[in-house]
């Protein structure tokens, strides 16, 4: 048995030690599923010890029952590819973690997951209950292992390790692109020839690799160009390893392609000028471009995501504005991320997790708001450091105004 079979196995013991609270019933929801059964009006759904175990039953039986009012209730969002967690204070190097000169493959920086950072009660403001953190590596092409945690701000957070292996190619600031490149092949060559019998040969870089030959985690790989994502895909097809690109501004020139060899999309709806010369396509209606030719899409945040994490459900609904469908954007933002990643969450099906949004409206709207939220079927507080502040500042007090206790 592999790492990542031994750690999924060790977070679901984990998850299955909780002390959850009673059954829950949640009714008269317009249930956005992000699942085949789409949306659902005036529907159930039934949580038991941190799973949805019902869906529209024909009779409610729960110890608590919360009528939705028609509101709607979706499954929470996940995040994608960034630090949150793994930063503070962009600024301050003491407080990040994400990368390091010498990391290599085998680079796990969920070691140094912090599920207190103030930057994660901000991110379950905007719906966000789960999230894939990923590294941003060293000097290596690279960059370690990206992971899955959850948004309860609970010590056991990190819900499964190494969920893909993170990759950085395309433009360099000295060098070639194409020594990146054939560094990847060598690699991938190298592993598919090794002698499987040989334990010299064993060790956690091997073990990484045959997680990804055994398509159970994907290539994470960061590039925009389109020339670079064609011969991306040539090494796909060579070696049938499942690959995602991330960043993918030029995706748009091959998405006929890139919907044929089913490689899923990471991009941000809010691109919209190129950042490089390999970006020249960067453009607001690429979400929906790439949605209509069949292209799976994961959206995430341009820029500083695990500070702005919190804004993911405008740029979703920024990109149905410049016509993406409803239902993709929010698969965009769930089912789809799970797809990519081989994750067990972003449903709202019996049998998949409680992480679970209830919005007062449309969630892509501006002026919707969260009435609850529920990781693992347990609800989860909504305030943030910075309501903290506006009620230290707007309150009357005895204490000074510069009172911080």
């Amino acid at each position: 048995m592999n790492l990542f079979k031994l750690t999924a196995i060790s977070a679901a013991f984990v998850m299955s030690t909780q002390t959850y609270a009673e059954s829950l019933a949640i009714t008269n929801a317009t249930v956005y599923t992000a699942a085949q059964q789409g949306v659902l009006k005036d529907a159930t759904v039934v949580i038991e010890n941190g799973n949805i175990v019902a869906v529209n039953p024909s009779e409610v039986s729960a110890d608590t029952i919360i009528d939705a009012e028609d509101k709607i209730l979706t499954p929470g969002f996940i995040g994608s590819l960034n630090g949150l967690g793994l930063v503070e204070v962009s600024a301050v190097a003491d407080s990040r973690d994400g990368g390091d000169k010498k990391a290599t493959m085998t680079f796990d920086p969920s070691l140094a997951f912090n599920p207190r950072s103030s930057l994660i009660p901000y991110a379950r403001k905007g719906g966000i209950t789960s999230n894939v953190i990923a590294p941003y590596g060293g000097d290596d092409i690279f960059a370690g292992l990206a992971s899955l945690v959850s948004l309860s701000g609970e010590f056991d957070s990190v819900t499964r390790q190494g969920v893909a292996l993170y990759v950085k190619l395309g433009a360099k600031h000295e060098g070639s692109r194409a020594l990146s490149l054939q560094t990847l092949i060598d690699t991938l060559e190298k592993h598919s020839e090794r002698d499987e019998d040989d334990d010299k040969s064993k060790g956690k870089e091997v073990e990484i690799l045959d997680a990804v030959f055994a398509k159970e985690i994907p290539l994470v790989i960061d590039v925009s160009r389109a020339s670079d994502m064609l011969e991306l895909l040539k090494v796909k097809a060579r070696f049938d390893v499942d690959m995602v690109f991330a960043g993918a501004q030029d995706a748009v020139l091959i998405a006929e392609q890139l919907a044929g060899s089913d490689t899923p999309v990471v991009i941000s709806a809010m691109d919209n000028l190129p950042g490089s010369f390999d970006s020249m396509h960067a453009h607001l209606e690429n979400a929906a471009k790439l949605e209509q030719a069949g292209v799976t899409v994961i959206l995430t945040i341009a820029g500083d995501s695990a500070h702005n994490l919190y804004q993911l459900r405008f740029d979703a609904g920024n990109a149905v504005s410049y016509g993406m469908t409803a239902q993709g954007a929010l698969a965009a933002i769930t089912s789809n991320v799970a797809s990519a990643f081989n994750l067990d969450v972003g449903q709202i099906a019996p049998g998949k997790p409680a992480d679970l949004v209830l919005w007062s409206a449309d969630p892509f709207e501006f002026s919707t708001r969260i009435e609850k939220v529920w990781i693992n079927g347990t609800e989860v507080s909504t305030q943030s450091r910075h309501d903290k502040l506006r009620e230290r500042y707007t309150t009357d007090s005895e204490m000074p105004r510069a009172y911080t206790k």
